[in-house]
C-alpha cells in the first residue's frame, strides 16, 4: 500500500499535484501583476470601462492565488513565493507597460489560454490521485474563466 498524506491521498501523487499547482501559482502571479499594470496604465475612450474590468479581474486573480497556495499546503507541500522562481516556470510572461485596451485584452486572452490549459492538466492529475478537492477547484475556475474568455473575446469584435 502506498504512503498516504494527512488527507488520505498518495504522497507521490500529491507531490506531483503540488509541483503542477506551483506552476499554476507562478502563472497566476505574473498574470495578476500584468493585469494590475493594465489597470494602472490604461488610456483612451474605453478607460472607465476597462479600468473597472481590470480591477475586477485582478481582485479575482488575487483570491485564486491564495486558494492555489493553500491547496499546495493542504496537500502537504510548500507553495513557491518568489517572483524569481515564478519567472523561471511561468508560461505567462511579464508584459511591458500597456496602455492600449485592445492589446491588454489580447494579452489577457492569451494568459487565460495558458491558465485554462494548465488547469485541465491538473484535472487529469487530480482525477488520477482521487483528489476531489483540487479537481473541484480547477473545475470551478475553468467554468468561470471560459465565460470570461467569451466576454473579453466579444469586446474585441
Amino acid at each position: 500500500m502506498s504512503e498516504l498524506n494527512r488527507i488520505g491521498l498518495d504522497v507521490n501523487k500529491s507531490q506531483n499535484l503540488a509541483e503542477k499547482l506551483n506552476v499554476l501559482l507562478a502563472n497566476y502571479s505574473i498574470f495578476y501583476q500584468n493585469v494590475r499594470g493594465y489597470h494602472w496604465n490604461i488610456k483612451g475612450e474605453k478607460f472607465f470601462e476597462l479600468h473597472l474590468k481590470f480591477e475586477e479581474l485582478y481582485n479575482d486573480l488575487f483570491v485564486k492565488i491564495d486558494e492555489v497556495a493553500e491547496r499546495v499546503l493542504t496537500l502537504g507541500f510548500a507553495p513557491n513565493h518568489n517572483f524569481s522562481d515564478y519567472s523561471k516556470v511561468s508560461t505567462v510572461k511579464e508584459s511591458s507597460e500597456v496602455s492600449d485596451g485592445t492589446l491588454a485584452v489580447k494579452n489577457i486572452l492569451d494568459s487565460f489560454k495558458t491558465i485554462i490549459t494548465l488547469q485541465r492538466e491538473l484535472l487529469d492529475l487530480s482525477e488520477d490521485a482521487d483528489d476531489e478537492g483540487t479537481n473541484a477547484l480547477m473545475s470551478d475556475y475553468i467554468r468561470a474563466q471560459e465565460k470570461l474568455v467569451w466576454m473579453y473575446s466579444a469586446y474585441l469584435k
